[in-house]
């Protein structure tokens, strides 16, 4: 099933009790809302398709349907969509939280999907003071965290770092963090929403209630030892006429920025599709199926065999390229651009 290609995904926002009243400006039409809206997912499973021949029907309802020509022939017996992608518009701090690794999420978390959660966050947005906690302090473990805990001083034990637009941050599963505010990120992430939260700062809901704790399940899943990812630099990597970088790659995502001004194309790969994310600008995509206008916090969907589509920017453009990567021959193809092997795994994670 080919057909007319060029797929948008339409978001879905979803109330935080620590988000913004404003989305703008990527969502210009989204402001003086009545609740705080802290995300706004872009490939949630029930997301709706907007274009394309699955216009009107629901990401995982289309994607069940995708042959090999769409889903790409690595993925033809995914039964889900992939990874989760989300903008997040933190107006206050996130709680203290961490997410399970698969191996645990499959043993104690089969209600919920029974997958665990490693993610990336990539600043687009970031206020002077923006900060967040990633990862323990050296030589932090099981009792002195439970101290801090009760003593109201986790976030003492949490390293600190400061944010800039453009920083990105790789998070795998067992990394305990929190976002504060005054930042818009665009988090990246295996699919599943298992959050186990360890501290919240006394709030609570619309009901009057605290936020439920999962302290005992977030002790089990937390990494104690050596701290892996965390803030990273990314990768430059070699292209015409654009700005183009590999910020983050593991099993379940990479994600490459873009920054051009001037046609763009997307050399596809028949084992993958990609999800294109607009952080800035507007312009065309075009392919030989079609032509369809992009703006500034689209997703759209770019089927595996599609052949040799361009983004052709209208004003100049940055954007996300994010697919699901054969590692092996990620690292191969890095090397053969004359990548050291130090560099590449810097940014490519097991």
């Amino acid at each position: 099933m080919a057909g007319p290609a060029l797929t948008r995904i339409e978001p879905l926002f979803h109330p935080r009790i620590w988000g913004a009243r404003s989305l703008a400006p990527l969502f210009p039409e989204q402001t003086a809302l009545a609740q705080p809206v802290g995300e706004a997912w872009l490939t949630a499973l029930d997301c709706r398709i907007a274009t394309g021949p699955y216009a009107g029907r629901g990401l995982q309802a289309a994607w069940q349907e995708m042959d090999p020509w769409w889903r790409g022939t690595r993925l033809t017996g995914a039964p889900q969509f992939p990874f989760l992608v989300k903008f997040l518009f933190p107006a206050e701090k996130l709680s203290i939280q961490v997410h399970p690794n698969d191996a645990y999420a499959a043993a104690h978390e089969q209600a919920a999907g029974g997958r665990g959660k490693t993610e990336m966050w990539h600043a687009l947005s970031a206020e002077s003071e923006a900060r967040v906690l990633v990862g323990l302090k050296s030589g932090t473990n099981k009792e002195k965290f439970l101290a801090a805990l009760a003593a109201h001083k986790a976030e003492e034990l949490l390293e600190s770092r400061s944010v800039h637009p453009g920083d990105t941050f790789y998070l795998p599963a067992g990394t305990p963090h929190t976002i504060g505010p005054g930042m818009i990120l665009c988090e990246v992430q295996e699919y599943s929403d298992l959050t186990y939260r360890v501290y919240d700062y006394g709030r609570v809901d619309d009901a009057g209630q605290p936020r439920q704790l999962h302290i005992e399940k977030a002790l089990a899943v937390m990494n104690f030892g050596k701290i892996v990812g965390g803030k990273i630099a990314s990768l430059p990597l070699a292209a015409r006429g654009m700005k183009k970088s590999l910020l983050a790659a593991c099993k379940y995502f990479a994600t490459e920025r873009w920054e051009f001004a001037q046609a763009a194309e997307l050399l596809t790969n028949k084992d993958h599709f990609n999800l294109l994310v607009i952080l800035n600008g507007s312009g065309e995509i075009n392919c030989r199926e079609g032509i369809a206008p992009y703006r500034r916090g689209q997703a759209w969907f770019l089927p595996a065999a599609l052949d040799s589509p361009q983004v052709i920017p209208a004003e100049p453009t940055t954007l996300l390229r994010i697919f699901v990567p054969d590692l092996l021959a990620l690292r191969n193809r890095l090397r053969d651009d004359g990548e050291e092997d130090a560099a590449i795994s810097s940014v490519v994670f097991d």
